[in-house]
């Protein structure tokens, strides 16, 4: 462990790999770029320090960067103590950002990492999953008065955040960064349906196609994963506990059933839900011998593996992220990731593509943060359409796509309410 007052990070001799990592991701994210390009004239952050609690990968460097060409200081952790990849920390700490994250950290490294980053006392705090802002509001409440506002990125964080609001508990406003449709329904749907994928594959190097996959949430991430599994070949099954979101899975052409029925006939299980126990002892009980486990929901209290570990007689790492639980009967059931992110832990989380347009709603959101915050009540928003708009119309300038506008003949049109037949 390399330790100084401004970084901790696995090793610091890793920072040229993390500098090639950060490269590729670069000219992958050209919307990021060009808001880069114009931070670096107009300084929109400038006396802002943002604390921000976010998966340490190629794509988050960028974002960094970007943060910094508008004018802030920064200080970050990660959310996740898998999800680091301690080359890209390494980098960011050979670049001078302040930086404590590391691949394989303890649940106690997590926090300690965390309450390390807020001694930088934030004006503005970026979170995802809501551990940061908690944290800022429970145990070390002493920070929050600094803090004009914060934005949260993953759909878990939100939920945590609206609760907290609706109980009149927050203390600054929140910008929900996961709600804009330029995050949820291309990160959330395409970003995830791929990583998974990927963290699966690497993890386990198994076939997908034929292969029972079982898919716990039909929500943007489930929808997303299933869509690409079948594009593999996989015969895809969905468990859900919402009506309209199980009829969209039927409708889409998968099988729809109960947990407790899946669970014996599924090859591949991931879940995607955000709630606790979704596969719990049951299930493990019944399932297949040689049946792989894993997790792209945000926390690993969707697999109860407690409830694994009270079946098993013994467990051994058989490859990386990839744990080999033997039951008493001699079943062999395979956990991936710990039960973490399998995206994020097995493999590099989203492609960049994708992040780009997350991260570009990340730094507007901080921007307006900075300029309308203290004006604004303590309550989760929206990110606006506006903005969304914006995202989405750079995002397809930069692919090189162009669309149509109407005349002004067509928007008197849409709004004559006498028009007819």
């Amino acid at each position: 462990m390399d330790k100084t007052e401004q970084y901790t990070v696995a090793d610091i001799s890793l920072a040229p790999k993390g500098a090639l990592r950060v490269d590729w991701a670069r000219a992958r994210m050209p919307v990021l770029e060009a808001l880069r390009e114009e931070a670096l004239k107009t300084k929109p952050l400038a006396g802002m320090r943002v604390t921000g609690c976010l998966h340490v990968t190629k794509e988050t460097a960028i974002l960094i960067e970007t943060i910094a060409a508008a004018g802030a200081e920064i200080s970050w952790s990660g959310c996740n103590p898998l999800s680091t990849q301690d080359d890209v920390a390494a980098w960011l700490a050979t670049e001078g950002y302040s930086v404590h994250a590391w691949h394989g950290q303890s649940v106690e490294d997590f926090y300690w990492c965390i309450d390390k980053t807020l001694e930088f006392r934030p004006t503005l705090t970026l979170d995802d999953g809501a551990d940061l802002i908690v944290r800022v509001h429970g145990e070390k409440k002493e920070y929050a008065v600094d803090v004009i506002g914060g934005t949260e990125e993953t759909t878990t964080g939100v939920h945590r955040l609206r609760a907290m609001g609706d109980a009149g508990d927050l203390l600054y406003p929140v910008l929900a960064v996961n709600d804009a449709i330029t995050k949820w329904d291309f990160d959330n749907v395409y970003g995830t349906g791929q990583s998974t994928l990927d963290g699966i594959i690497r993890a386990t190097s198994v076939l997908i196609a034929g292969k029972t996959f079982v898919v716990a949430g039909y929500g943007h991430c489930g929808s997303g994963l299933a869509m690409r599994a079948k594009g593999m070949g996989a015969n895809v099954v969905i468990t859900e506990i919402d009506p309209l979101a199980a009829l969209r899975a039927v409708m889409d052409g998968f099988r729809v059933m109960k947990m407790d029925d899946a669970a014996a006939i599924g090859d591949i299980f991931c879940t995607a839900t955000g709630m606790k126990d979704i596969i719990v002892e049951r299930h493990f009980a019944s399932m297949k011998d040689g049946a792989i486990i894993s997790n792209t929901g945000h926390y690993d209290c969707e697999i109860n593996i407690e409830g694994l570990k009270n079946l098993s007689q013994s467990v051994r790492t058989i490859r990386s992220e990839n744990q080999e639980y033997i039951l008493a009967d001699g079943r062999k059931i395979y956990l991936l990731a710990e039960g973490r992110l399998v995206n994020l832990a097995a493999a590099e989380g989203h492609p960049s593509e994708v992040m780009d347009m997350s991260f570009a709603n990340q730094y507007l959101a901080l921007c307006r943060l900075a300029a309308e915050g203290k004006d604004m009540d303590p309550i989760v928003y929206d990110i606006t359409k506006q903005q969304d708009i914006d995202v989405a119309s750079t995002k397809l300038a930069t692919l090189g796509f162009t669309i149509d506008e109407l005349t002004q003949e067509q928007i008197v049109y849409a709004t004559d309410y006498t028009a007819g037949t």
